[in-house]
């Protein structure tokens, strides 16, 4: 089903408001009908009556016809009362006629075979008509605009507590305990809404905080076994080894310091406080950049791929410090996603005024799925990607997915 572009407070105007000009147009032309006809039976008697009295009264005492100014006496075969040619063939009985701009009633009864009729101007009945008409109009109009006042206000009334549900929600801190929100509100539907919600929320802040938990006790009982394994690796690298030994080594250290960055990275997500409190260590765009180019290089270029850093920066902005560790983690997780997805061609980091991009030749990523944060293709599970939207949903970052016209992807980050 189509769903409706207007909100919610204003298709109940519009209902009501349409409601109200439908049946209160249905009513006045109802009126005015009713009126009418019943205008039209009290003329007919009323001119019946003149009829019988002018004929029992003045017509046969010899008296002139008695009548008001908009009504005239015929009588067939009476020069003086002579029928005109117009208003021979009239109907017996109660009629309309017209004649040139002005439009008669016309009343016509045939007693002893002889022929009478009364004709009365319309004129005043029509200028009745019209006013009431006019008076019937404006009180339609009067009745919509006061409809669609009321709607308004009744709108609000009814959206009042709906829109009130919603901002709580909305302001909802999974960080804070949760208020009940059924609490504040009736026992009707707006209420039971109320009541779902809170089960909502508190599903939700108990798996945000099992997550929580998890995440921190994990990251913080790896802190011992990683430390064991970087010292190991120290006292190994102190040690007389063969060369390829040594390289092992090394590599084994390198995993064991990513790991550890990674360990505290994980620790500080868990405890959703990172942005507002003071890195202990902060960094610049460039210096970090030229790390990972270190870092990564020897890897992509092993691939045989081409890795190049572009610093498309015209005005770094002056100053610009970021926390070091996330930073290093966002560029470290985007390159090595670039590397998992490209065979063929090469990868590039590219510095902008207002942050950095990741491009690669690769198969690419759906943006859909980046934006579901659903799994990555082939055997990563899309755990580095969803740890970069974490960090920059949390660090106030501006990140997007975008396919390159050829093939491949392109991250942008805006740091600012």
């Amino acid at each position: 089903m189509k769903r409706s572009p207007q909100p919610f407070a204003r298709r109940i105007v519009l209902a009501f408001t349409l409601m109200t000009f439908v049946v209160s147009g249905v009513l006045s032309l109802c009126l005015v009908y009713v009126i009418h006809y019943i205008e039209q039976e009290i003329l007919q008697r009323s001119m019946d009556n003149t009829l019988n009295r002018v004929l029992s009264q003045d017509f046969w005492q010899g008296q002139a016809p008695q009548l008001d100014i908009d009504t005239r006496f015929f009588a067939a075969g009476d020069a003086q009362y002579a029928i005109p040619p117009s208003l021979a063939r009239a109907e017996e009985g109660f009629s309309e006629a017209l004649g040139g701009d002005t439009s008669y009633w016309v009343y016509a009864r045939t007693i002893g075979g002889r022929r009478y009729i009364l004709v009365r101007d319309q004129r005043e009945f029509e200028t009745h008509e019209q006013t009431l008409v006019y008076l019937l109009f404006a009180g339609f109009l009067l009745t919509v605009a006061g409809a669609y006042a009321v709607g308004r206000v009744s709108a609000q009334k009814v959206m009042a507590p709906i829109s009130r549900l919603a901002e709580q929600v909305r302001q909802h801190d999974p960080l804070q305990p949760a208020t009940p929100l059924a609490q504040d509100y009736a026992n009707d539907e707006i209420g039971s809404l109320a009541a779902a919600f809170d089960a909502a929320l508190q599903n939700l802040d108990a798996a945000l905080e099992r997550e929580r938990l998890f995440t921190g006790d994990a990251s913080h009982e790896l802190r011992t076994p990683l430390m064991i394994i970087a010292t190991s690796c120290e006292l190994l690298q102190a040690a007389q080894l063969p060369e390829h030994e040594r390289s092992q080594i090394e590599r084994i250290a390198r995993a064991t310091h990513e790991m550890q960055e990674l360990t505290e990275t994980f620790l500080m997500l868990a405890r959703n406080n990172s942005h507002d409190a003071m890195p202990k260590t902060t960094c610049d765009l460039a210096t970090v950049a030229a790390e990972q180019r270190s870092r990564w290089q020897p890897e992509i270029a092993a691939k045989g791929l081409a890795f190049e850093l572009v610093d498309a920066t015209h005005e770094p902005p002056p100053g610009a410090r970021y926390h070091a560790l996330l930073l290093r983690t966002v560029i470290d997780n985007l390159l090595r996603n670039a590397l998992h997805y490209t065979e063929h061609g090469w990868v590039r980091l590219a510095l902008e005024n207002d942050g950095f991009c990741v491009e690669d030749s690769g198969v690419g990523i759906s943006e859909q799925s980046f934006a579901q944060g659903t799994r990555a293709r082939g055997e990563g599970l899309g755990l580095g990607l969803s740890i970069v939207r974490r960090i920059c949903a949390q660090q106030g970052w501006q990140i997007t997915l975008t396919r390159l016209p050829a093939g491949g992807s392109r991250f942008q980050v805006k740091l600012r």
